[in-house]
């Protein structure tokens, strides 16, 4: 396992036993995993983001923190932010993450969400050049989204 994903399971582990919510001193924890604070810092700005279900709160200087707290979402709202998120092109680790964030919401099973990324991926996609991978996996969440957002509204 490479070390942002040792860094981002240790901090997942630590939400999960502080109940959703962790502090830490950046680095404490950098010392302690054995890497550079940047490392740190690369790991929650893009694995702990709003779009994965997450706030990041950090404060600066000699008592300084980062604060990352796991948050439960309406999930009209959360489908909504996640359809604009996936504008555009999207990599194939972020079409990961976003099928991650679905499967812990509840919306997407771990089968499904396997299912899925296989049929965006680059191998599934290759016949499309690689500028139009990533347009055409932001389209197929999109209308993936979609779909699971029209299901939850006629669930209402």
């Amino acid at each position: 396992m490479i070390l942002s994903q040792q860094i981002a399971a240790m901090l997942e582990e630590m939400l999960r036993e502080g109940g959703g919510e962790i502090s830490l001193v950046r680095n404490e924890l950098a010392g302690r995993i054995g890497c550079v604070p940047s490392q740190i810092n690369y790991v929650i700005a893009s694995r702990f983001t709003p779009e994965r279900g997450y706030l990041v709160e950090s404060r600066r200087g000699g008592g300084g923190f980062i604060r990352i707290r796991r948050v439960v979402v309406d999930e009209t709202a959360f489908l909504r932010r996640l359809c604009l998120a996936c504008r555009g092109s999207v990599e194939l680790s972020e079409a990961q993450g976003y099928l991650g964030e679905l499967v812990r919401q509840g919306l997407l099973s771990v089968r499904e969400a396997k299912w899925i990324l296989a049929a965006m991926s680059d191998s599934a996609l290759s016949p499309v050049n690689r500028e139009g991978r990533g347009i055409l996996r932001g389209s197929m969440l999109q209308t993936l989204l979609l779909e699971i957002l029209a299901e939850k509204e006629e669930e209402k």
